[in-house]
């Protein structure tokens, strides 16, 4: 089977480990799932992520997940830019996620980052997903 979306391949380990309520999700390592995930640690959706390698040396990131009084902190991670339909937007058109209390992961040519930091940084780019 090849993966042709990789990071919606993140995602969706994600949103079935917490609605499994496990403490960690692990996925197969890159760099662009490893720059959405400093903008989820970043943001405090999750507790951080470490770098390990599996035992026929494929890279691998193990993801801690953060909960508040036994739910999810994560409520709703969605992607938006899919490997069928790109979506790019000018800066003043980031989207904001429920009125300000989520987050776009933006990817931009200054890097991978939050809706507000690509904001402030004033770049568009690739909007990757939604998180709240």
């Amino acid at each position: 089977m090849t993966m042709n979306d990789p990071l919606g391949d993140m995602l969706t380990r994600i949103r079935n480990a917490q609605l499994r309520g496990k403490s960690t999700v692990s996925t197969p390592a890159s760099k662009l799932r490893a720059w959405v995930l400093d903008v989820l640690a970043g943001e405090g959706y999750i507790r951080g992520y470490e770098k390990s390698t599996t035992e026929n040396g494929q890279g691998e990131l193990v993801i801690s997940l953060k909960y508040f009084e036994g739910t999810p902190v994560i409520r709703e991670i969605k992607r938006v830019s899919k490997p069928g339909r790109r979506v790019y937007m000018g800066v003043k058109d980031i989207p904001t996620v429920r009125n300000g209390l989520g987050v776009s992961i933006v990817s931009t040519p200054k890097g991978v980052m939050s809706d507000a930091a690509a904001r402030s940084a004033n770049v568009g780019g690739e909007v990757l997903c939604t998180v709240f």
